[in-house]
């Protein structure tokens, strides 16, 4: 077995090493000093250049051309996705409005034990795919048993109509999109 001394190369490397160890400031000391350096060392380095994928989009331009230009990047600034145009308000129409009538009735048509998917079944050929798989989640007790007035449109435009739907549990804010298919409920709230 060798023998360990304060002398040598070995000794000094094992002082070093063990320093950190030898109590929680240390500890602390070493964590911090380690993090600065290499926080340092991530300022210093320079930025990678830029990959042909991530430069510019590909363009068809000729195989045999034999001039690439160099990529150079530029820092933009942020896009802000802003509409450039409020959709114009139209008249309603009597196909959508007729639409959340025939969907209200088969809202308020659950007879007492009926079971959900056969429910659901009757709101399908009004209602988009999409709202239909988030009707799974509501219990059709909830959704009240009579329409108490008639269908009024709130707002309206070429593609989509907000419809106001009064039932016996309160009214229904009814968002009405045309879609290939015809007009279909997209979406409802309770109102108040």
């Amino acid at each position: 077995m060798p023998i360990r001394t304060h002398r040598g190369r070995a000794a000094v490397y094992r002082r070093l090493w063990g320093w950190p160890l030898r109590s929680p400031k240390h500890l602390a000391t070493a964590v911090i000093v380690l993090a600065v350096v290499a926080t340092a060392i991530g300022f210093l380095l320079p930025e990678p250049p830029p990959t042909q994928n991530m430069a510019a989009p590909r363009t068809s331009a000729p195989r045999h051309s034999a001039v690439v230009p160099p990529l150079t990047r530029t820092k933009s600034p942020p896009t802000i996705s802003v509409p450039q145009a409020v959709p114009t308000p139209v008249a309603p129409d009597p196909a959508g409005l007729a639409v959340v009538e025939q969907w209200g009735k088969a809202w308020v048509d659950h007879p007492v034990g009926a079971d959900r998917q056969q429910w659901l079944d009757k709101l399908r050929p009004y209602t988009t795919d999409e709202f239909l798989t988030e009707m799974a989640s509501v219990d059709p007790s909830n959704a009240g048993n009579v329409i108490t007035g008639a269908t009024t449109a709130v707002s309206s435009t070429a593609g989509s109509m907000v419809v106001r739907l009064p039932t016996d549990v309160g009214a229904l804010s009814v968002t009405v999109n045309k879609t290939p298919a015809g007009w279909r409920v997209a979406q409802y709230d309770k109102e108040g």
